[in-house]
């Protein structure tokens, strides 16, 4: 007989994967037994060659729909045993080097347990299993074991100590295993805490009445999985404003729930992958094209003004589902929190905090101990684009390309804004979840308090830390304060070096590759020589980058007021083009140019000509609120980040971007500009004031600049070739979240024949640039 000892890395805790050892190894007639510990999972087993080979193949096939084996090492046992049967033991602790598992939506089994009349889990809006439910949102250390998960204040009764006993059953050792006698409970009560008589509405529980409450109109905070939502019905317009007023959100779109894909049908179209991603276990919301005629029941105006995308995502716990089943259209389901902040986790809190907003609370007694946004997807061309990283997703590890298997802990804290942080480990990444914009102080305490508890978690002890170079992100300033405070070596790191990284790692690219050309274009980021770069053509790899073309830089009129003030950028980019008395000559009676008459010009021209909160940028998303501000989009202000841009791009006339002629498009100079290449915009706006003076619609003057700035990319592309030798282009930076660039710039640059990479697991805006800095950490270490 042969013993050997069998070690499994991965996802591989809280998955179900012990009871499917367990049933292998007694299919296969093995003695033995299996553990979790703080490396993920040990296996010793006692049989013949051949039925341990027999074992190792069934687990490979056979792996747990949540599962994941990264790695499976086997040595021969020279302890002694006495193995008489194959068991599961208790897990003990130690150098963590497991994962954690994502929190993953309700199984087909769950789910049909929970409409059953005769199932014991009937109704109960906590109901899971091996392959589903909470995950990251509930534990607080390693192993995945109940007692460190915020389970462990709920006592399994009788029937649920019997599943869980159970190795046959699918509920076998599924830590949050509960039901109506011993888990959590689910209560509704009113803001305004009176309380609430049967007599105000039929129900079957309070899960049902939310329902009823929603069908009425009313605004309900609902406390789910990774935090607390904001809901009311998505048809209602006066409700929906309610929810915007209330929230102090006026603009951005709002995401919305339904029961099943049929009524998202009746609003969108679906396409084969965007079904997938819908009905998967990590269950985002995913942005669907809207349909020019719709249901029906029309979705209420507010939800997403001046969109032609919907974001909408299935119910993904049995609390949901149980609130939807009699629910025939689409629910707002927006984070429970103030514009800006995080969302609420704890229930005094969301008292606290929505009580002016909700009109009834729907909460439960399980403590939420990691906050968990939704995650935000879309497919552009057939691929997936990660829009926000979160719930579903994350903390599940990136594994890194060839080179980067032997470095030390490194710490990557990301930008300022859709924060995310970063660990490198063994060869893999984790990614934290979406952490918020650190300006806001809330989300900045909360940003504190998930990095220490991932610190914590995976006993992550950095070497390194890495940070943008911009000397005023608060990560940044936290990071200095570690490195001094701990004696720890700190990197500084490009903003755009580190979009272009993240994207080269996503796509595997090994580390002593040759350079790629990274094309990234963004809102800002601190440049080399102490401007704000946001459009810039880099001959980069993970050690070193090269800035070989850049957008002509322009100022950034006030500073920050100008990312939410489009026509500051608008006067900027057109002073910068031409004379404003030649402007007000030529093009005087055109709107826009009496709007920014009306601005107080002369101040403005000072603030510049001093230099005074005025910096110079090159960033692509500045000249993207230019353009939309100038064709009457967004023009005095924007209430989110990005608005001008993704209302533009919604604008777009798509038959004129199909079927027009190439010399149509608006074009743009390249010259040379501080020994550099560089894009000029000015025949752009020459051009597009002149359409403006034709009265060209807006939506067809949105398609040529579109186009055409496609077509400059590629152009300066094009030349780029033919002075170095490149093999790789990268897009990446959050302006390529605009789906008609992206696709007009990917396919120009394959008819090159290009290698093109793009992000598609971690997001191209700056919620992936942790994962930049890690590993031009990792590649700098050792120089």
């Amino acid at each position: 007989m042969t013993v050997e000892e069998i070690r499994v890395r991965g996802t591989v805790q809280g998955v179900g994967f012990r009871p499917t050892v367990y049933r292998l190894a007694k299919a296969c007639g093995l003695h033995g037994d299996v553990c979790n510990d703080g490396e993920g999972v040990v296996i010793r087993v006692s049989g013949t060659d051949a039925s341990i080979e027999e074992f190792i193949r069934k687990l490979q096939q056979e792996c747990p729909p949540l599962a994941r084996i990264n790695e499976i090492k086997r040595k021969r046992y020279e302890g002694e045993v006495s193995f008489d049967d194959f068991v599961i033991s208790h897990s003990f602790s130690s150098v963590v080097k497991t994962e954690i598992s994502p929190d993953a939506a309700t199984c087909v089994q769950c789910k049909k347990e929970i409409f059953n009349p005769y199932s014991r889990f009937y109704r109960y809006p906590f109901t899971n299993c091996t392959h589903c439910g909470p995950r990251l949102s509930i534990i607080r250390a390693i192993p995945y074991d109940r007692c460190n998960t915020s389970m462990a204040s709920f006592n399994l009764c009788s029937e649920c100590t019997r599943e869980y006993d159970d190795v046959e059953n699918r509920r076998f050792h599924a830590q949050p295993v509960a039901c109506h006698v011993c888990g959590p409970k689910a209560t509704l009560e009113r803001s305004d805490r009176k309380p609430i008589t049967a007599s105000m509405f039929s129900m079957l529980d309070d899960v049902d009445a939310v329902c009823t409450l929603l069908q009425r109109g009313e605004i309900v905070a609902i406390k789910g999985i990774g935090g607390i939502h904001l809901a009311c019905d998505a048809t209602n317009e006066t409700a929906v404003q309610k929810l915007r007023q209330r929230k102090q959100r006026y603009h951005k779109p709002f995401a919305l729930m339904v029961r099943d894909i049929e009524i998202i049908e009746k609003y969108c179209t679906i396409s084969d992958k965007e079904r997938e991603l819908l009905e998967s276990s990590a269950a985002p919301i995913v942005l669907l094209k809207q349909k020019a005629l719709s249901s029906p029941l029309p979705i209420a105006p507010s939800v997403a003004p001046g969109q032609n995308t919907l974001g909408f995502m299935l119910p993904y716990t049995p609390l949901h589902h149980l609130i939807l089943k009699r629910m025939n259209r689409p629910i707002v389901l927006t984070s429970g929190n103030l514009s800006d902040e995080p969302q609420c986790i704890d229930n005094e809190e969301a008292r606290k905090k929505l009580g002016s907003i909700a009109d009834y609370f729907l909460l439960h007694n399980r403590e939420i101990v990691n906050r968990v946004d939704d995650s935000v997807v879309r497919v552009i061309g057939d691929k997936v684009q990660m829009i926000r990283r979160a719930r579903g997703y994350a903390p599940a590890p990136i594994n890194l390309p060839p080179g980067f298997n032997n470095f030390p802990h490194i710490l990557a804290m990301g930008g300022e804004l859709k924060n995310t942080f970063c660990l490198l480990r063994n060869g893999q990444a984790i990614l934290s979840q979406h952490l918020g914009d650190l300006e806001n102080a809330a989300a900045f305490a909360a940003y504190q308090d998930t990095l220490n508890l991932y610190l914590n978690l995976f006993e992550h002890k950095p070497e390194a830390i890495a940070i943008d170079k911009h000397p005023e992100y608060l990560s940044t300033k936290l990071a200095k304060e570690l490195a001094v405070a701990n004696l720890i070596q700190l990197y500084s790191i490009q903003h755009h070096h580190a979009h272009i990284a993240a994207c080269m790692a996503e796509n595997g690219i090994p580390l002593d590759s040759q350079p790629v050309l990274g094309i990234a274009l963004d809102g800002l980021g601190y440049g080399e020589d102490n401007t704000l770069w946001g459009g810039e053509f880099l001959l980069a790899d993970y050690r070193h980058f090269q800035r070989l073309a850049k957008f002509k830089p322009v100022p950034m009129i006030g500073g920050e007021k100008a990312i939410k003030q489009p026509w500051r950028n608008t006067y900027a980019q057109l002073t910068s083009a031409f004379s404003w008395e030649d402007v007000k000559n030529q093009y005087g009676e055109l709107e826009i140019i009496k709007f920014l008459e009306n601005k107080p010009l002369n101040i403005l021209n000072q603030v510049v000509s001093k230099s005074i909160n005025s910096p110079l940028t090159s960033s692509v998303g500045r000249l993207f609120d230019a353009v939309a501000a100038a064709i009457g989009i967004c023009r005095e202000e924007c209430s989110y980040e990005g608005q001008a841009a993704i209302e533009m791009e919604a604008l777009v006339d798509t038959n004129f971007l199909n079927n027009h002629e190439e010399t149509l498009n608006y074009s743009f100079n390249i010259g040379i500009l501080d020994n550099i290449y560089c894009i000029d915009s000015h025949p752009m706006w020459q051009a597009l004031l002149n359409d403006l003076q034709q009265q060209i619609s807006p939506s067809v003057i949105a398609a040529k600049f579109h186009k055409g700035l496609a077509q400059t990319i590629v152009e300066m592309v094009n030349i780029i070739c033919k002075q170095n030798v490149i093999k790789n282009v990268i897009l990446t930076g959050g302006v390529y979240q605009n789906s008609i660039l992206l696709e007009q710039v990917r396919k120009r640059l394959q008819k090159l024949d290009l290698n093109v990479l793009t992000h598609s697991i971690i997001p191209c805006n700056d919620g992936g640039l942790a994962l930049g800095q890690a590993v031009i950490a990792a590649a700098q270490y050792y120089l």
